[in-house]
């Protein structure tokens, strides 16, 4: 089993089996979604989807504390490593690297990507989403920020992700007209929301998911800030 722990907005803690920690997109500080008095105790890997402060924010803080192996494109890590942070593990898409025990394969996203740093945009690559292949042979897909798009059926059919991490909020990101679409591409079983109700602009809602795809055999499955599942 692995521990799924959400922390507002786009930022998941999961823990492995053999106690591996996996932080992704970290936004601590000005998160208004992050679970008051909630600390991390172990990093051991990090990914990183894309620049923006809403998914980086925090990462050279905890990647300096922690020194876990980051992930991210080329030019994140590169900023990172102009940061201080140790231990960048740089890729791109199409991709596949060890990261502990497991293995992480990055994919395509439909989105936009720069770091703020200093008063000014640097450019930070392309952003992406990652297959989390697990231990256990199951697969996860984690979408980061993204609209629908058509090669997520392609991820499907190479992948066969059992377990999908979607943005629902709109504006910034698909809805949840476009994400009901991407789970039926996708064919996960079920469906994590996630990028919705940190700010009144992420309007969309779980119930308006499950709504929308009900009669299908997919399961909608929000959770609660803090809140540790198993899946």
């Amino acid at each position: 089993m692995t521990g799924i722990t959400w922390l507002g907005h786009g930022t998941f803690e999961l823990v492995l089996d053999n106690g591996q920690t996996v932080v992704i997109d970290p936004w601590v500080n000005g998160n208004p979604s992050f679970p008051a008095g909630r600390e991390f105790s172990r990093i051991d890997t990090m990914l990183i989807t894309h620049g923006h402060f809403d998914h980086i924010n925090d990462a050279v803080a905890l990647a300096q504390r922690f020194k876990p192996q980051v992930i991210s494109n080329f030019e994140i890590c590169t900023w990172l490593e102009s940061k201080g942070v140790e231990n960048t593990s740089a890729m791109n898409k199409g991709g596949t690297q060890q990261a502990g025990a497991m293995r992480v394969t990055m994919t395509d996203a439909k989105h936009s990507s720069g770091i703020f740093d200093d008063g000014k945009f640097v450019y930070g690559g392309e952003p992406a989403g990652y297959v989390l292949h697990l231990p256990d042979g199951r697969r996860a897909y984690f979408a980061g920020d993204t609209a629908v798009f058509g090669d997520m059926g392609l991820i499907a059919e190479l992948y066969q992700p059992q377990l999908a991490f979607l943005p629902i909020g709109d504006h910034f990101t698909m809805g949840p007209q476009q994400a009901a679409l991407a789970a039926r591409l996708l064919k996960a079983g079920t469906v994590i929301p996630m990028h919705y109700g940190t700010f009144p602009l992420l309007s969309g809602r779980p119930e308006e998911l499950a709504e929308l795809l009900k009669g299908s055999d997919i399961r909608v499955w929000p959770l609660e800030a803090g809140k540790t599942v198993q899946w």
